[in-house]
């Protein structure tokens, strides 16, 4: 259960707690705000606050473009050219905070967008939850024989039941083991911050995330694509339909050119001219490595 009975009446305590404001608002995103969109089995992402609009961005740019801009003949247009054109500031006028629980490990490929503000639940103060994220049977698969940090087929049978037992055990007798060395009910026990070592990477964690908008669409291409690992995926995807509801002018522009559209180096940009001129084009003559043809295959038939 991701959202306790505890937390729950926080969030609606939270939203009944109305405020009058000058600054822009989004009606969208006042929906959102606090609510907890469930990802996984246990997790969640929260609109805590954020600032800014389309508006801002346009206002942003037209302040550091002037005249520049009055060839463009709306606000959409605007932010479809600054997209287009990859300018970053201002995107950067746009910030949001989300309220994030999340498996460790996931957490630890997030931190890796180190252009974000990040403060997370501390295990040295306080004592995590037995709650674990235990992949659904169509998501357990096996290693990928061609990409060593991608996924196979999916287990099935007895290999897939066997495989969610030791999931099962192993997170719960490392819980035990947690709960027995931990300083509490009058036991002289372990320090938290030394008995929380012991916990496996599948443990929830939690966090808030403050972020611009610049580089949240940075990692939403990288998470929200295809091939990113599914546990962060689905996290990513959640992101997106609440920016979509922030700022959709902008996040269409994102859609069309960052998620939807592709990047080709020189030598592909040379096979893609040559292919057009009706030559035939086979990796021998592309001058790619049999990995770069691979992809460039792949983006090519979509």
């Amino acid at each position: 259960m991701p959202i306790t009975p505890d937390q729950q009446a926080e969030i609606d305590a939270a939203r009944t707690d109305q405020h009058t404001t000058m600054r822009a608002t989004v009606p969208g995103m006042e929906a959102h705000l606090y609510k907890a969109h469930e990802v996984l089995d246990h997790g969640f992402i929260r609109v805590i606050d954020y600032m800014g609009d389309d508006n801002a961005i346009v206002q942003a740019a037209r302040v550091s473009y002037g005249r520049g801009t009055k060839a463009v003949q709306n606000d959409a247009g605007l932010i479809r050219y600054l997209m287009r054109h990859w300018h970053s500031t201002p995107f950067e006028m746009c910030e949001i905070k989300l309220h994030v629980k999340l498996p460790v490990f996931v957490a630890r490929q997030w931190i890796r967008h180190r252009t974000a503000n990040v403060n997370e639940y501390s295990a040295r103060y306080s004592i995590l939850d037995r709650e674990f994220y235990i992949p659904a049977p169509e998501h357990l698969a096996a290693q990928s024989k061609q990409n060593h940090q991608g996924r196979g087929g999916v287990l099935e049978g007895e290999e897939a039941a066997r495989v969610l037992d030791i999931l099962w055990a192993d997170s719960n007798r490392a819980y035990d083991h947690y709960e027995e060395m931990l300083d509490q009910d009058g036991q002289d026990g372990l320090a938290r911050e030394l008995a929380r070592m012991n916990l496996p990477a599948n443990i929830y964690t939690q966090w808030y995330w403050k972020v611009d908008l610049h580089n949240l669409f940075h990692f939403l291409r990288l998470r929200a694509d295809s091939h990113a690992q599914y546990e962060i995926r689905v996290y990513a995807d959640a992101i997106c339909k609440v920016v979509a509801d922030w700022v959709p002018h902008a996040f269409a522009a994102f859609e069309d050119y960052r998620l939807g559209g592709a990047q080709f180096s020189g030598k592909g940009m040379d096979c893609v001219r040559r292919m057009i001129a009706g030559e035939q084009v086979d990796q021998a003559s592309s001058g790619m490595s049999a990995g770069e043809w691979r992809e460039f295959q792949a983006v090519l038939q979509g």
